[in-house]
């Protein structure tokens, strides 16, 4: 069996993946608060999770992975996103979910097996806070329950900062009814215009870290293999997360393996509405960049490393899946997924390198088969290269590669360099081979420039 090697946050090294049931794989991914449409920063966790799923898939068996990732449809964004639009939070709710899975679907991204709501599991998020609180590692104060920080002494070894440094760089609410500024929020009181739900603390509705450990619990257990997101919810949701479960349970921790991917900026700058280039995958969608590109791009860069989305990038992505596409066209994919794709991916989900080895395959259903582990190439998704722009300039190229062929011939030079002037000039890369002449699009080409040339 290939062996899956994967960073941890916690250790700062790659670690093995050893099955906490053997042979059984769980992975907990956290999705979105569903108030509003995701921007590409959003889709770049889901594509990287939804790839390791299939690799691990792959290695141990479609059967034997369980892969959550839930909604949180239970927050304040929400709630005032009710109050300024006047509209019912279900409705928002329902509303978003549809646009979430529906956008990520067209990225190539399988659902995962659970996609749990935390507004169905607020039970297990009381159970779990009572448990918190009989230990000694929670406590209630005027109708809330608040994580005691200084009760575990490992509060801070996953995202490796110490107390001090939490106080003085975090955003604490400092309020009578804690012991202490970095006590957060397990429960919280709700008016009557507010969701809630009866608790042994008084009507109410549970703070956001508590939703995940109860959520995963639930459906993985107390300890399973994977936990991922952001680099973003590193802190201070995944370190609470883990006291949370960890204080409940009486484990080292909740996941063997925490995992999170960086930043994703646009064209060389930080994503914001004020810069005006803050993109919703919905804003590309219709800008025209195919799902399938936008998964290649956010494929190109090492999980871990900071992204640039750039229309060049795009562009360039483009051609290559253009290229595949024509090369894999009728063929089936081979039984097995090449080594040179399984082992780069196995060694940290180094999806820049699976692509580079993707290059190097000449068998097609290898490439196929390749492609797919990374959720390209698959059946439905190629729909954006058949359409007749992608026709008609393949259609025309070939005919001037033809009349050049024949100018060259005639000896007519002049029509011969035109041609080849004009291919420069569009982004139409031409080699001459002993088979014959092979061309493929530059990431600059404009088919505008090929027209008029005879």
């Amino acid at each position: 069996m290939t062996t899956i090697r994967l960073h941890d946050t916690k250790t700062k090294a790659k670690k093995e993946l050893q099955p906490v049931t053997p042979g059984k794989i769980g992975m907990y991914v956290c999705g979105p608060t569903v108030y509003d449409r995701a921007h590409i920063g959003n889709a770049r966790p889901v594509v990287i999770f939804d790839v390791l799923s299939r690799l691990l898939r792959e290695v141990y068996g479609a059967q034997n992975v369980t892969y959550v990732r839930n909604f949180t449809d239970v927050d304040d964004k929400i709630n005032a996103k009710a109050a300024e639009t006047g509209r019912s939070i279900g409705d928002i709710t329902e509303e978003t979910i549809g646009w979430y899975l529906s956008d990520m679907g067209a990225l190539g991204n399988a659902e995962p097996d659970h996609m749990p709501r935390a507004t169905a599991y607020v039970g297990q998020m009381i159970a779990m806070i009572e448990e918190l609180i009989a230990k000694g590692h929670a406590y209630a104060a005027e109708g809330h329950a608040l994580f005691d920080v200084k009760s575990d002494p490992d509060y801070g070894s996953l995202s490796h900062r110490n107390l001090d440094d939490m106080i003085a760089g975090a955003r604490v609410e400092v309020a009578p009814y804690k012991r202490d500024p970095m006590d957060f929020v397990l429960w919280k009181p709700s008016d009557d215009d507010t969701p809630g739900w009866d608790s042994p603390w008084g009507r109410g509705r549970p703070g956001w870290h508590i939703e995940c450990s109860a959520m995963a619990r639930d459906i993985l257990g107390e300890r399973f293999d994977i936990h991922g997101g952001g680099i973003d919810l590193a802190f201070p949701h995944h370190e609470n997360e883990a006291a949370q479960s960890r204080c409940a349970h009486g484990h080292d921790d909740m996941a063997s393996i925490w995992m999170h991917n960086g930043f994703l900026q646009v064209e060389g700058e930080k994503m914001s509405k004020s810069l005006g280039n803050f993109l919703t995958v919905q804003d590309l969608l219709e800008k025209g960049y195919p799902g399938e590109v936008i998964r290649f791009v956010l494929l190109s860069t090492h999980y871990r490393a900071p992204m640039d989305w750039t229309d060049r990038a795009a562009k360039e992505a483009e051609t290559v899946l253009r290229k595949w596409r024509t090369a894999t066209e009728g063929v089936e994919p081979s039984a097995a997924v090449p080594a040179s794709v399984l082992e780069a991916l196995a060694d940290d989900l180094t999806t820049p390198r699976a692509i580079a080895a993707l290059h190097a395959l000449a068998d097609p259903a290898e490439l196929l088969a390749g492609a797919q582990v990374l959720g390209l190439l698959l059946p439905g998704m190629g729909a954006w290269t058949e359409g007749p722009e992608a026709g008609d300039a393949a259609t025309l190229i070939e005919a001037l590669i033809v009349a050049r062929a024949e100018a060259r011939k005639a000896k007519d030079f002049a029509k011969a360099d035109a041609i080849r002037d004009a291919f420069a000039a569009a982004g139409v890369v031409v080699k001459d081979t002993a088979e014959g002449a092979v061309w493929e699009l530059s990431p600059e080409f404009d088919a505008t420039k090929l027209e008029g040339v005879e």
